[in-house]
């Protein structure tokens, strides 16, 4: 349990740095686009071979299928719920209007650019934190069946870290642009940090002696969690800015976690 509270605060310890960051620091935009990209490349590895492949194995392809659909569509279908929080009156309005999602205001964090009306007049940070919460729960959840089970993690623990920090920074610059205070800021990072390493410790505990077929579905739920989150969000903000070299990112990613996955 100690082991799963340590790999817990280590993946939650990226939110914390994050929204230190995002409270005192702008980054050039492009930089930030580096980091979402690395992130999406460690998150391929964990969801194929950390998530997916391990709900397959337990409860065969029909549950993970289903877990991993039901997954996505949730995670879907509340980050257009979040996204239309973060960017008020934009309801009716077509998805392609807006670069990236609205909750992802990056340029709130930027130092070449000023904040969107997401971040100065929306809800941009708090839907950032609530989308970060609902993808983060299942994923470390997911991490502590690993660790409660023996089975490694490391992997997943990177991924986790690396998508957490930028999303982290993010969030808090948009909520810095909001006119919140730092105090306050830290501190709603601070609470979903918590709250994520319970997660872990709840995957090592009571659902690590589960039956494999029942502990298949939160893992692919997980799996499917992550893909929405890549498709919908991380990549389309990171391709946006970055320029050519996100895909050299995407692919140093990809390999840092992939090479931890084999530890």
């Amino acid at each position: 349990m100690l082991m799963a509270v340590l790999f817990g605060a280590v993946a939650s310890s990226a939110l914390l740095v994050g929204a230190f960051i995002g409270v005192r620091f702008e980054l050039p935009k492009r930089l930030l686009a580096i980091l979402l990209s690395f992130a999406s490349g460690a998150l391929i590895t964990a969801l194929t071979f950390e998530l997916f492949e391990d709900a397959y194995e337990r409860g065969g392809i029909e549950r993970a299928a289903i877990g991993l659909f039901a997954g996505a569509a949730v995670f879907t279908g509340l980050s257009a719920l979040l996204d239309r929080w973060a960017q008020p009156g934009a309801g009716g309005a077509p998805a392609d209007e807006f670069q990236g999602s609205a909750k992802l205001d990056t340029d709130a964090a930027a130092s070449d650019r000023p904040p969107t009306a997401s971040s100065t007049r929306g809800a941009a940070g708090m839907a950032l934190l609530a989308a970060v919460t609902l993808d983060g729960v299942p994923e470390n959840v997911a991490l502590g069946i690993s660790l409660g089970e023996g089975t490694g993690g490391l992997a997943l623990l990177a991924a986790i870290f690396v998508s957490n920090l930028p999303e982290a920074l993010v969030g808090a610059s948009s909520m810095k642009a909001q006119g919140r205070a730092s105090g306050l800021v830290i501190g709603l990072w601070t609470a979903c940090a918590v709250l994520l390493v319970l997660a872990v410790v709840l995957g090592a505990g009571p659902l690590s002696g589960s039956d494999p077929g029942t502990i298949s579905l939160p893992l692919a739920f997980a799996a499917g969690a992550v893909i929405a989150s890549l498709a919908d969000t991380l990549m389309p903000e990171a391709y946006e800015h970055g320029g050519p070299a996100v895909a050299l990112s995407t692919a140093a990613g990809f390999v840092l976690s992939f090479v931890l996955s084999l530890a």
